[in-house]
C-alpha cells in the first residue's frame, strides 16, 4: 500500500475520524486504483472492435464505477466534520458499482478471454472488499 495516503491522513490537524486510519487509507487507495483501472478497461473495451456491440454495457459499468470510485476516494479523504450518513451512503454506492462492474468484467474475462476485463474485475473486487471493511468498522 502506498504510504503517502496514510501519512497524509495522520498529519491532518483533525485526525479524529469515524474510521481506523489504516483501513481508511487502504480504502482510499483501492478506490483511486479501481477508478483508474475501470477507465483503462473501458478504453480497452472500445478497442475490441469485433466485440464492441457486446461490450456496450461493460463500458457503461466501467465508466460509472470509475466515477463512483473516484468520488468515494475524494469524499473519504476529507476528515473535517464528516457526516456519517453521507459516508455510509457513498461507501454503499461504491460497493454496488464495484459489484456490478466486477460481475460484468468477470463474465467477459471468462467467456471472451479478455485479460483487461479480468484485471478490472480483480480491482473491482478489491475495492468492494475495502469499502465493505470500512463500512463494517462504522458505528451503526
Amino acid at each position: 500500500m502506498p504510504q503517502n495516503t496514510l501519512q497524509m491522513l495522520q498529519t491532518h490537524p483533525n485526525p479524529a475520524s469515524v474510521f481506523d486510519l489504516n483501513a481508511l487509507a487502504r480504502c482510499i487507495d483501492a478506490c483511486f486504483e479501481c477508478a483508474q483501472v475501470c477507465t483503462s478497461c473501458a478504453d480497452a473495451c472500445l478497442g475490441e472492435r469485433e466485440h464492441l456491440m457486446h461490450l456496450v454495457h461493460c463500458i457503461r459499468l466501467n465508466l460509472d464505477c470509475a466515477d463512483v470510485c473516484g468520488t468515494t476516494g475524494r469524499v473519504l479523504s476529507r476528515l473535517t466534520q464528516p457526516d456519517q450518513n453521507v459516508l455510509r451512503t457513498q461507501l454503499q454506492a461504491c460497493v454496488a458499482a464495484c459489484r456490478a462492474c466486477g460481475d460484468e468484467c468477470e463474465r467477459h474475462a471468462r467467456e471472451m478471454n479478455m485479460e483487461h476485463c479480468r484485471i478490472c474485475a480483480e480491482s473491482c473486487r478489491g475495492c468492494e472488499q475495502a469499502c465493505q471493511n470500512l463500512l463494517g468498522s462504522m458505528a451503526a
